[in-house]
This record gives C-alpha cells, structure tokens and sequence, in this order.
C-alpha cells in the first residue's frame, strides 16, 4: 500500500487531482503524437458545440460546471487561437453566442478519431479490472452526494462530537 492509499479519504482530492492530472497528460500527449494541437482542457467547448452548433457563453458555463469568468477565459484562448468566434445576439445585446469557425471544424474532424479510441480504451481497461467497472457510476453517485450535503458541515458535526482527547489524533 502506497503513502496515497494509507490515508483513505484525508487525500481523496490530491488523489483524484493527481489521476485527472495524469489522464489529461496522456490524452495530450495522443494528440501531439499525431501531430495535431490540442488541448484536453478543450474538450468540453469542442463536445458542446459539435452538438450544439452555438451556445451562449453563460451555456457553455453551466453546462460545464465552471464560473462565467472561466469560460470566457476559455473561449478568449480558443477565439485567439481562431478556433471558435463569437457574435452577440440579436435577442440580447450582452448575450455573446459561441461557434466554431472552419479552422474549429477541420480540428474537430481530426479529433474525432482519437476520443472514439480514447472511449473504447477507456472500456477496455476499466472493464479489465473488476474494481473499476463502477468507476463512473461511483464518481456520479459522490458528485450527487457532494450536491446533496455540505461536506465542511457534516465535517463540523462530527469535529463537535469527538471528545477533546481525540482532536489531534489522526486514523
């Protein structure tokens, strides 16, 4: 058993940061080896618009699960790169609309092929390990949990019921 797994829940975020980290380095590291440049980080945008075709930047945010300042940091780094454009709406003047323009397009076509491998890899190895084949079904089931609760609350009321001898204590 590693130092990671030793702690159980204590390093629940540094463990999952840490996987996402490496996840994401290795899809990148797929697209550079095909010559093709892109960033995982983009995902999201491209996936949105490929079945949207336009959506308002506020859209992209909730659907996304990001602030408003965020996605606009993203669509201004994929508008200067002249990968998607932006227009304001006609129906209200604040309201910025959000499409991929050709160069968008032609990336997305070559992009396409690599997140088809990517989910049948992704199958193939989590339906390989008896542990992992709930995978997505359990991060699902925390993030719904997470949205349900208050962790630092429900953290709080267990600190409350600890005896002062064992504060300090850990594990």
């Amino acid at each position: 058993m590693n130092f990671y797994e030793s702690l159980g829940y204590l390093v629940l975020g540094s463990r999952l940061r840490r996987l996402s980290e490496s996840f994401l380095s290795e899809i990148n590291k797929t697209y550079q080896s095909v010559g093709i440049e892109f960033d995982a980080s983009w995902f999201p945008v491209f996936y949105l618009l490929l079945n949207n075709g336009t959506l308002s930047i506020k859209e992209l945010s909730d659907t996304i699960g990001v602030s408003h300042p965020a996605a606009s940091q993203l669509v201004a780094n994929l508008k200067n790169r002249k990968l998607i454009k932006t227009t304001t709406s006609a129906d209200d003047g604040r309201r910025q609309l959000v499409q991929l323009t050709k160069a968008g397009h032609a990336l997305l076509d070559r992009i396409l092929p690599i997140w088809e491998a990517l989910s049948q890899t992704m199958e193939e190895l989590t339906n390989s390990e008896a542990e992992c084949e709930h995978l997505l079904p359990a991060i699902t089931a925390l993030e719904n949990k997470f949205r349900s609760i208050s962790l630092s609350e429900k953290i709080s009321e267990k600190l409350s019921t600890l005896k002062p001898a064992d504060h300090g204590k850990v594990l």
